[in-house]
């Protein structure tokens, strides 16, 4: 029998409302027993005196590159990199080469993904080949593996297909996890749309873009029944923010998540005109950045994700051409926990509760919690370790960090996926 005996962690499990220290064990991937002082001769033991024990992360948005793009990212690469920052599931979204609008892709993907150090959980495409003219076989895709639809980096523009989708969410019980974003208003923009914009005279995309489009989805899932399910992705403005409170308030099923970097940063960062710090969208205002922690706050936002896109190095070399995108599997634990835990306004309960739980609820996975019977995911952290991230020392393909020579609190020690030690620092 493969054992694994964790000794004296703080266990943090917010499904369980449990905070005590204890030791954990694991047996053939399985936690046996929870408690203190267990006694049982195990193959590996774990001294955690110090350390914190959560659930396994689960990051709803991230981009594997696999099919396709592998020379960014592939799908075992980017699991190491998740592995490293406490992620033991992740969501891959499906702009792949083939897009993942077939059966055979998301096969294709499950398959790479049976010897990762991550589950990997295939989102596909809402309509076919991405073009937004049909949809796409919900129910084939749903059997072959999907996890949720989207169109990940553009939204599917004719409004009766989107309505037509949210339907299918609701018979299908997937969400449709959408970026919202009107291109009419943010064609050609290459970062948001203010004072730096115009310093650097360079065309901004306004938050109104951002704004228009969560406005017209939440207009649609509205008259699409109460069983749709909506999810917006990589919320970065305040009025977006606004909106999806008051939808909520109407008690409609909608949930929403935001991004490290758009909480951390405002778009003063790009006056160094570094294209690793461009994504779409894109760092907002001051104002936006703390709109953003408010909503993560009162639970507007209901979930952390990373939208982790490597790009290679000469793609990322020229700030005015580069393609959008910034990793964030290994970072997005210790980057939220310095900002949000550190800066005073959410708890690490909570923060735990919104990396964990939360998102494998919207995705209804299952997982998220430590308990007796289930699989053996969890993370160990030391809070209190200070570090900086170094682009050549991160794992994964590509290091296009925002967060790269940033000063972060608390680092990912160990993560344990299905019973196995897959990452020590």
């Amino acid at each position: 029998m493969n054992s694994l005996l964790i000794k004296n962690a703080r266990i943090i499990d917010p499904v369980g409302s449990i905070d005590s220290t204890g030791d954990i064990l694991v047996n053939d991937g399985v936690i046996a027993e929870m408690g203190s002082g267990i006694k049982q001769d195990a193959s590996q033991t774990i001294d955690a005196d110090g350390l914190v024990a959560a659930p396994g992360f689960l990051d709803m948005h991230t981009h594997l590159r696999e099919p396709g793009f592998t020379d960014k990212e592939d799908i075992l690469s980017g699991c190491e990199a998740a592995s490293a920052g406490g992620i033991t599931a992740l969501a891959t979204m499906p702009n792949t080469n083939p897009v993942a609008d077939s059966p055979d892709t998301i096969s294709y993907i499950l398959d790479k993904a049976k010897s990762a150090t991550a589950k990997v959980l295939p989102v596909a495409a809402i309509t076919k080949g991405m073009q937004g003219k049909e949809l796409t076989d919900f129910e084939a895709l749903v059997k072959a593996g999907a996890v949720a639809f989207s169109e990940d980096g553009k939204s599917v523009s004719d409004s009766a297909l989107m309505l037509e989708a949210l339907k299918m969410s609701s018979w299908y019980n997937v969400p449709i996890l959408a970026h919202c974003e009107d291109a009419f208003l943010s064609q050609g923009g290459i970062m948001n749309e203010g004072t730096v914009s115009e310093m650097l005279g360079v065309q901004g995309i306004p938050s109104a873009a951002e704004d228009a489009g969560t406005a017209r989805d939440l207009a649609i899932l509205l008259s699409a029944g109460s069983g749709a399910k909506l999810h917006i992705c990589h919320v970065s403005t305040g009025n977006s923010t606004e909106l999806i409170r008051a939808v909520k308030n109407l008690g409609v099923r909608v949930t929403a998540e935001t991004c490290p970097h758009y909480f951390s940063f405002n778009d003063e960062l790009l006056a160094q005109q570094d294209a690793d710090y461009r994504m779409n969208p894109p760092l907002r205002s001051e104002q936006d950045r703390k709109s953003i922690i408010r909503g993560l706050i009162d639970g507007t936002i209901d979930a952390i994700a990373t939208d982790h896109a490597p790009h290679t190095a000469a793609e990322k070399a020229d700030f005015l051409t580069a393609p959008n995108g910034t990793i964030g599997l290994e970072t997005s634990f210790s980057a939220a926990y310095t900002y949000l835990v550190k800066g005073g306004y959410i708890s690490l309960f909570k923060l735990i509760y919104l990396m964990s739980a939360a998102p494998a609820k919207i995705l209804c996975t299952g997982g998220g919690s430590i308990r007796v019977g289930s699989p053996a995911n969890f993370t160990l952290i030391d809070l209190n370790e200070k570090w900086c991230p170094e682009p050549g020392k991160l794992h994964g393909k590509s290091h296009n960090s925002v967060f790269k020579g940033v000063q972060l609190t608390s680092k990912i020690k160990y993560t344990v996926y299905n019973g196995k030690l897959v990452f020590k620092d």
